[in-house]
């Protein structure tokens, strides 16, 4: 265990962020808390680089910093929007518009975000970072039937969302839409 050289945590930085800040942007549905929850994962992870095991892949480490900074964000945001001072979410739809390609994708959208927290991370997880389900539950710690149980769970919902039509969502999110 060691700490980390500048050179390597570019590198990690470069390799990562624009997928923490995806799996940021889809759960938190704000590019401001996004690119916040991206600057503080990447803080965490130079901080805690000495404890990563470099027997195992990085990838499933980063995404679970990144969750609980996620998750931790979230509370304390529903804690401000209680005493009404939620942060800015000026500019979401410019981004949305950029990361929906058309109007079918605009309405899966929509229902994925009507979805449970856990239900979206495991979306994000799986389809938008491309992630394998043991990765993911690995990144949860849970076991690997739960995480495919909760997968199911999400798909099913976003099915009967969309009242039986077909879902279609490539790997890695790069064209997430919907078949109405």
């Amino acid at each position: 265990m060691k700490d980390i050289s500048q050179e390597e945590a570019e590198a990690i930085f470069r390799e990562h962020s624009v997928n923490v800040y995806r799996v940021a942007l889809f759960l938190s549905k704000s590019p401001t808390l996004a690119d916040d929850i991206t600057q503080d994962t990447f803080l965490r992870v130079f901080q805690k680089y000495h404890s990563y095991d470099p027997g195992k892949p990085i990838s499933p480490w980063i995404y679970k910093i990144a969750l609980n900074t996620t998750r931790n964000t979230l509370r304390k945001r529903k804690w401000l929007h209680l005493i009404k001072e939620e942060p800015d979410n000026e500019g979401w739809y410019s981004v949305e518009d950029k990361i929906l390609k058309n109007e079918a994708a605009e309405e899966l959208w929509t229902m994925i975000n009507k979805l449970t927290l856990k239900s979206r991370e495991i979306i994000a997880l799986h389809y938008y970072s491309g992630l394998k389900l043991q990765e993911i539950s690995t990144i949860l710690g849970i076991p690997l039937g739960t995480c495919k149980s909760r997968l199911n769970t999400a798909l099913t919902s976003l099915e009967k969302q969309l009242k039986g039509d077909n879902i279609m969502i490539s790997e890695k999110g790069e064209n997430v839409y919907g078949t109405i």
